[in-house]
């Protein structure tokens, strides 16, 4: 049975002003559902581990609003990051506690923060991916593209493994320019990457040695310590040393190159929820293209107007009329107002605000 490895972190800028530091998209229910994301993610891995089996990597801000929405997982699977350290440590970190419990385990690492269309595809996807761990390689889920997307990273397929659908990755490529995502996407040899991984945990860890040496030792010495009296210790002194980086650039960039990755491809309406044009894209809509995030009240009055992603969450009553294709978000200290094709830009006022040393709203 699969270990889950949840990272929750960062703080979804582009969603902002509702997501922000403290209380980050993770956690709203932005899956049309009462459900958070986080908790979206936990249900749709029901049927491929236990909440024995499931484990969360989160900052030491979200610690208490995790555990209160995760009530059913244990308490001491929810590992807690003392400062941010980029998607690699916080994999790491849980691949090594879990090669204490189970050396032989096949692990997989699922965002907190992204939303699948059809759950059950998605797990049959996944254990398409375990098979492939099982043999020990690297494996990572890519989504078959629907679109040019310049937003996302590709991974370039190389031959196929046996009859079935695994793929060699032959190279990770960065989010591409206009014309290269277009090229990508007719060539039908590229995937979006969308930071889903499977692995054998040992297999992992040995190729974290060899690519990353010093944040191996560092996660190593922290899952010694993990749950006896020195874990908050170690984790406080060895934490801050482990290099910053993501998984992708760290280790699975290089194993690629090593022939030690494959991929299968999936179909399963992933959306990794990146902006407020994006979610109004996937979030069912009225007759007129609108969509309403959530049912406060005094809620939303709407007038002659379509393509509005409208997020009330201030307890004001938000109306418009004869407007189009805007985004308006409500809070109690912010409103946000922008058209949805800028939406990406919302990121430029977090930065903004942070250089202007007002963190009270970031």
């Amino acid at each position: 049975m699969l270990y889950a490895v949840i990272p929750a972190g960062g703080s979804g800028t582009r969603l902002w002003p509702l997501s922000r530091a403290g209380h980050p998209k993770f956690l709203h229910p932005l899956t049309g559902t009462s459900a958070s994301l986080l908790q979206a993610t936990v249900e749709r891995l029901a049927p491929l581990t236990t909440p024995e089996r499931t484990m969360v990597v989160t900052g030491a801000a979200h610690v208490t609003a995790v555990a209160r929405q995760l009530a059913g997982l244990p308490e001491e699977n929810i590992l807690v990051e003392p400062s941010p350290r980029d998607s690699c440590a916080a994999i790491a970190l849980a691949a090594a506690v879990i090669a204490r419990r189970d050396p032989d385990a096949v692990m997989g690492s699922f965002a907190a923060d992204h939303l699948i269309g059809d759950p059950l595809s998605w797990a049959e996807t996944v254990r398409e991916a375990m098979r492939g761990a099982e043999q020990g390689l690297l494996m990572t889920v890519g989504i078959t593209p629907t679109r040019a997307e310049t937003g996302y990273g590709y991974l370039e397929c190389g031959d196929l493994l046996g009859d079935g659908p695994l793929r060699m990755v032959a190279e990770f490529k960065e989010k591409p320019a206009a014309e290269v995502a277009e090229a990508y996407f007719r060539s039908g040899r590229h995937l979006w990457n969308a930071s889903m991984f499977v692995w054998r945990v040992d297999v992992f860890l040995a190729e974290l040695a060899r690519q990353q040496p010093a944040l191996h030792a560092g996660v190593t010495a922290i899952s010694a310590a993990w749950g006896a009296p020195e874990q908050d210790e170690v984790l406080g002194a060895v934490w801050p040393t482990l290099p910053k980086i993501s998984v992708d650039y760290a280790v699975m960039e290089g194993a690629a190159m090593a022939g030690r990755v494959a991929t299968v491809p999936g179909d399963f309406g992933w959306n990794d929820v990146g902006d407020f044009h994006t979610l109004g894209d996937v979030l069912p809509a009225d007759h007129t293209g609108n969509v309403v995030l959530g049912a406060a009240k005094p809620g939303v009055l709407l007038r002659d107007s379509t393509g509005l992603v409208v997020v009330p969450h201030s307890g004001r009553l938000v109306a418009a009329i004869g407007v189009h294709d805007l985004v308006v978000v409500d809070t109690p200290d912010a409103v946000l107002v922008c058209p949805r094709e800028r939406a990406q830009d919302v990121k430029a006022l977090v930065d903004e605000l942070k250089e202007r040393g007002e963190e009270d709203y970031v």
